[in-house]
């Protein structure tokens, strides 16, 4: 399993709420288009200005298909800051509780 962990900086927390709620309304339809995620998480630290997005893949094909097509789409402007990063990690253990 493969994740796409991309961090941004100077987030507006009120525009972070909104976001987030709609990409929860969007995600109850599964990932967008070219996106063969299995999870989704969003991370906040509204105080401090930041979130980062993180995409899990099954295999590494899958993460190059969803990391080349969430790249050619526009980040959210606005409030949402400034994209520092966009990394690319080996799952090496995934445990739910």
């Amino acid at each position: 399993m493969y994740a796409r962990v991309a961090r941004w900086e100077g987030v507006d927390a009120e525009t972070l709420e909104q976001t987030a709620a709609g990409i929860r309304d969007d995600a109850e339809s599964g990932p967008p288009e070219g996106v063969p995620a299995k999870e989704f998480l969003l991370l906040s630290d509204a105080a401090n200005g930041r979130t980062m997005a993180i995409a899990l893949f099954e295999t590494e094909d899958d993460y190059r298909q969803g990391d080349e097509t969430l790249n050619s789409m526009s980040p959210p402007g606005g409030g949402m800051g400034q994209r520092v990063g966009v990394d690319q990690y080996k799952v090496e253990v995934h445990a739910h509780a």
